[in-house]
């Protein structure tokens, strides 16, 4: 049997989203964005089909897969701010797992079984006895955020025998960067990712950058992060789906999506100084609770299974394409 090779991409409209659609409809086949733009842009929805819908609407969602011949969902709808998790819990616990049944209960209603789940490295919490994360360490998460989202795993293990479930979960790293021809980039509100806010110091947008510790035991004393092009997540995406749609058996998969090195914050902002040329004032401060010194994916499980890599991911390209996407966009 041939399968549909019609994508319905679950926050198709936001940053990993947009690129993801594009990298998809690039690779042949036909997206449907389901977003209801809480959060997405409806300048950044480049889908075949837009279907303006909830997460918590499980007939409006059962009704797109069948009217939409569905052949898998990539599902990227979740309110993603760790710290804000530990301030407001619940509505990430709303959004993410209660909304995750939401989808699940369509797509089982509807017969389509293929799912690609947007996932992330909080699972891992701050298990740092590995060099390299890999994706047989127990989930440990210690914020709300990452909490919903290994529970949504769990959930979707449990659908595997009872439903027949084939899932992959993708554990993002620090996703970064922005589409090269400016079509799309990132653009949170309020933003909390390092790379933007150091854009937005050297931009003047903000007064100043903070490193909040400069005593971990790396080797400039900062933090280190393993940050990914959001092109390659998008790949690694299409990569997924097109897994899915190539084999028939129940599963689920959690595979990493990183480069396998780690850049430390104070490497992010000489990027930033010395790819825009300006600068701009950083302030040293203490650690922040919870901040491990590093975390950085071990890859190879896609590269075995999906016969992906990360292609985009130097610190230079990252920052390059953000920079040019903020001065085009802001």
């Amino acid at each position: 049997m041939t399968l549909s090779k019609n994508i319905l991409v679950i926050g198709g409209a936001g940053y990993i989203g947009s690129h993801t659609v594009l990298a998809l409809r690039n690779a042949g086949y036909t997206t449907v964005v389901y977003d209801n733009f809480s959060s997405g842009h409806r300048d950044a929805c480049f889908g075949d089909h837009l279907v303006e819908g909830d997460l918590a609407d499980t007939a409006r969602l059962t009704d797109t897969l069948r009217a939409h011949d569905i052949g898998c969902v990539v599902h990227f709808a979740a309110l993603i701010e760790a710290g804000q998790s530990v301030v407001t819990p619940l509505p990430f616990f709303e959004n993410n797992v209660a909304g995750t049944l939401s989808l699940l209960t369509a797509m089982n209603a509807a017969g389509v079984p293929r799912l690609v789940f947007s996932s992330t490295a909080a699972v891992y919490g701050n298990n740092t006895d590995a060099p390299l994360l890999h994706e047989a360490l127990p989930s440990a998460p210690v914020n709300p955020y990452g909490h919903s989202k290994a529970m949504v795993e769990t959930v979707l293990e449990t659908c595997v025998a009872a439903h027949g479930l084939q899932a992959i979960a993708l554990r993002y790293f620090n996703a970064s960067g922005a589409d090269p021809e400016g079509r799309t980039g990132e653009r949170h509100s309020p933003e909390t990712h390092l790379i933007p806010l150091v854009i937005e110091a050297a931009r003047g947008v903000r007064d100043s950058i903070k490193i909040y510790g400069t005593d971990y035991p790396t080797p400039d004393g900062t933090c280190i992060r393993d940050y990914i092009h959001v092109c390659d997540l998008a790949s690694g995406h299409v990569a997924a789906v097109a897994h899915l749609l190539a084999r028939d058996t129940a599963g689920l998969t959690p595979i990493n999506l990183g480069t396998g090195a780690g850049q430390s914050v104070r490497q992010v902002i000489e990027a930033v100084a010395r790819i825009s040329g300006r600068q701009f004032s950083v302030i040293e401060d203490t650690r922040r609770a919870g901040d491990p010194a590093t975390l950085v994916a071990d890859a190879s499980r896609a590269r075995t299974l999906l016969g992906w890599q990360a292609t985009h991911s130097d610190l230079d390209s990252i920052v390059a394409d953000a920079w040019a996407y903020a001065e085009k966009t802001f």
